[in-house]
């Protein structure tokens, strides 16, 4: 699989940190996609619309031969397959994936916009990142304020996650 992407993963409504493992699997058992890292769960205060429960928040890294489009059109179909219902901007949901990165492309559509527009404004999603990729370079060499992101579950590989293929 010819191409590296980073993926944010999110949930804050039901058993989070197993909408967050079934996502992952999701991912992994695709037959284009090898889910290769994942960071430590991190539970997230809200940002935007606040009056909801907490994230837990992660970072996946995958190796994959599928287009930029067609991985966001696998992570939105994990999306809904977990019961993501699109409400409130910013609101409560089972499951949201975000494509971070992919290679080193910049890509921006209506659709898709590569790299995520806004994760340099959000620590949930750059402390998950920084974790798996601490050579990201849009990481601006200065001290993250982790301030809203504690820990949750430290990581201990990406086999607690996905079903090894041995």
């Amino acid at each position: 699989m010819k191409h590296t992407a980073y993926i944010a993963l999110g949930s804050n409504i039901g058993p989070r940190e197993e909408f967050l493992k079934k996502a992952v699997a999701l991912l992994h058992q695709h037959p284009s996609v090898a889910v290769t890292d994942i960071s430590s769960i991190y539970e997230t205060d809200p940002v935007g619309y606040t009056d909801q429960d907490a994230f837990l928040n992660m970072a996946a890294e995958v190796k994959t031969s599928l287009t930029p489009f067609e991985l966001l059109d696998l992570t939105q179909h994990i999306e809904n397959e977990l019961g993501r219902t699109r409400d409130i901007r910013w609101g409560p949901r089972t499951a949201d994936l975000d494509i971070l990165l992919y290679n080193r492309e910049n890509i921006e559509t209506e659709q898709l916009t590569v790299p995520h527009p806004r994760m340099h404004e959000r620590m949930f999603v750059l402390v998950p990142l920084l974790e798996i990729y601490p050579d990201y370079e849009g990481s601006c060499d200065h001290a993250i304020n982790r301030e809203g992101v504690r820990i949750w579950k430290q990581r201990s590989g990406v086999d607690e996650f996905v079903r090894s293929e041995n």
